[in-house]
């Protein structure tokens, strides 16, 4: 989820903790516990950080190993034993269940989204993203919101939370069985289906959808139960046996983009002076475009001694911007 969310998600989880009785008779205790939730409820995010290095870094990293078991048992420990060291008169037990229970859920709201997390390492490093609720989802922040308006007006926080999440449960149960219906229909009509990749958007009754056939690659928009189909591609494999790919597969940005991305296509474009190559993730479709990206451009002139000369992978609206980021070479186009 967005970091909005995770934020009154860290409040309501406070809140919650009410239905606690040793929590209902120690002011001191609640007030711990509502510190631990609100810190746990962001602490697996803390590796945004990572963006500040560069975006391959990011891309590779962010909601990997911050949100894989091992790491949410550490949070899980350490989050309360250093509110712990503050008020050590506290029950530490509580405070520990109920800030071990907000990085747990930090975690398990997040592989409902279409980008995913790493959540079940070190079992295994593959993305989960179960694509069915949306990263910032409305209708969830607004209970939240509301959530807390309520509470602050004087209304019991314990059955106030308890209602509202028992809500939330059932509008997941709801959205799951929406994808389900939505996975039905696209098998009915496309046969055989590698794989579907699913994102929510911000209408509940609206889907973008990436489809992989062995043959094809089928990006579209569901709405209503009507599918449409935009754009049509090629399932062109990667030729690992061409200089210029393999040249490709050993940079940074290129490796970030394909361990993230579980949909893409691939081109090369010929240039007087370099050859490039560049992925093309098929999940983020936007007004025609599709802004992640990766690619690099190869110095393929002197045989086997290739060269990268510019490589970058992330999020660009316009090829403007994209060709502003990689320099002058770049624009040098022949």
């Amino acid at each position: 989820m967005d970091t909005g969310t995770h934020v009154v998600m860290g409040v309501a989880l406070g809140g919650l903790a009410t239905l606690d009785p040793a929590i209902q008779a120690d002011p001191a205790l609640f007030n711990a516990v509502l510190v631990g939730t609100m810190v746990g409820s962001q602490a697996p995010d803390i590796d945004t950080v990572l963006k500040l290095k560069n975006n391959a870094i990011y891309i590779r990293h962010h909601r990997g190993i911050t949100h894989s078991i091992p790491a949410v048992i550490l949070w899980g420990l350490g989050i309360p034993a250093l509110i712990y060291l503050f008020v050590p008169e506290v029950n530490f037990l509580h405070l520990w269940l109920w800030s071990f229970l907000a990085v747990i859920i930090h975690v398990f709201v997040d592989i409902f989204n279409a980008y995913g997390t790493q959540a079940y390492r070190p079992f295994t490093n593959r993305w989960v993203a179960y694509g069915f609720i949306n990263t910032f989802d409305p209708y969830i922040f607004t209970m939240h919101l509301a959530g807390i308006v309520a509470w602050n007006l004087g209304a019991d926080p314990g059955l106030l939370w308890l209602v509202i999440y028992f809500v939330i449960a059932l509008y997941y149960v709801k959205r799951y069985f929406d994808k389900r219906e939505l996975v039905r229909l696209i098998h009915e009509h496309f046969d055989p289906v590698e794989q579907i990749a699913t994102s929510p958007t911000l209408q509940q009754n609206v889907w973008r959808i990436a489809i992989t056939t062995p043959t094809n690659y089928y990006v579209g928009r569901a709405e209503n139960g009507h599918i449409t189909i935009l754009d049509e591609f090629v399932n062109k494999h990667i030729d690992y046996e061409d200089p210029v790919i393999q040249k490709a597969l050993t940079d940074h940005n290129i490796k970030a983009f394909l361990s993230f991305s579980p949909v893409y296509r691939y081109e090369l474009s010929y240039f007087d002076e370099y050859t490039e190559v560049r992925f093309i993730d098929l999940r983020y479709r936007s007004k025609g475009r599709y802004p992640f990206v990766a690619l690099a451009q190869i110095d393929d002139e002197h045989g086997d001694d290739m060269k990268i000369l510019n490589s970058y992978t992330g999020w660009v609206f316009t090829e403007e911007k994209l060709q502003s980021k990689l320099g002058p070479m770049a624009n040098s186009k022949g």
